[in-house]
């Protein structure tokens, strides 16, 4: 077909044809269909303020399409649309209303990354609102394994705390424990349960038995190892004479006894000469106390 007779003819060439275009837009079925920017934009208003003048219209951006919009900026090269979204998302009233389901939608599609803009912003706007004002079903377990990724990893402040009110569940109880350990298997690596008080892993996180119980040994080990506690200096007394005045210590531990007993007893014992198949309260290089307030000071009760 001979070119420059027929103007109808020669715009036909622009239309969705990959060779002359320079943008591609990909629909909701999956197609793409390929245009001219210049052309939408003379056509239509809407791809006009799309392409030229960063579309600022007032209520244009919804936890439906914030994420969408955001990339076909990246990807158009938009850089007007791309500062006006994160401004929007920067805003209090939208990190409210809508953060926590963009941050759902889009750690379900793209990996926590430096680069990645807009993951990163939403991860922070998130994390400064407090858990507990965030309803049940707004934000995706993925949502959520995202927030407590990059909390760890970077050492975030976080505006959840700790819980600060020891409260018993004695009364309460979860019917599925595996189901919910499963779902929850990819968050407890992020915890650092460390940080959390004594009474809180015995009152709350342990009844509900849904973390194992290495992860919250370590954690009373840990708490209880660096209570005042220096584990060089522990170190350096074994086998040493303590008679001293130079070389009197004062340790402290946090004991929990899971299941109730006649009698209980918790002692320390010397590192030499030692039968651990026999009762501590009964050799000369052991010391225990009793749940009856009695000790054995090395010679009987």
């Amino acid at each position: 077909m001979t070119r420059g007779y027929s103007l109808e003819q020669d715009l036909r060439l622009l239309v969705n044809n990959p060779k002359y275009s320079d943008i591609e837009i990909l629909c909701e079925d999956g197609k793409k269909l390929h245009g001219c920017r210049a052309i939408l934009a003379a056509r239509s208003e809407v791809f006009d303020r799309l392409f030229y003048n960063g579309m600022k219209e007032k209520e244009s951006l919804t936890k439906d399409n914030t994420v969408e919009a955001f990339y076909a900026a990246v990807y158009f090269q938009l850089s007007d649309l791309q500062d006006f979204i994160l401004k929007t998302v920067k805003n209090t009233n939208f990190a409210k209303n809508y953060s926590p389901e963009l941050l759902s939608k889009i750690s379900e599609k793209m990996p926590l990354t430096e680069d990645n803009v807009l993951l990163n912003l939403l991860v922070e706007v998130v994390a400064n609102i407090s858990l507990n004002n965030i309803k049940f079903g707004r934000l995706s377990i993925t949502g959520l394994k995202c927030l407590l990724s990059y909390i760890y990893e970077k050492e975030k402040p976080f505006a959840t705390p700790e819980y600060e009110n020891p409260i018993k569940v004695k009364n309460k109880f979860i019917t599925d424990h595996r189901k919910v350990g499963k779902e929850l298997e990819p968050l407890i690596k992020f915890i650092d349960f460390r940080r959390i008080k004594v009474q809180i892993l015995a009152y709350i996180i342990e009844p509900l038995e849904i973390v194992p119980d290495k992860i919250i040994s370590n954690a009373y080990r840990y708490i209880a190892l660096s209570n005042n506690l220096n584990l060089n200096n522990l170190i350096n007394t074994r086998g040493t004479s303590i008679n001293e005045i130079d070389y009197v210590w004062t340790f402290k531990w946090d004991v929990i006894i899971k299941k109730n007993c006649s009698w209980s007893w918790v002692g320390v014992c010397a590192s030499k000469n030692f039968d651990y198949q026999t009762f501590a309260g009964n050799q000369p290089t052991g010391w225990v106390f009793g749940s009856g307030g009695l000790y054995n000071p090395a010679s009987g009760f």
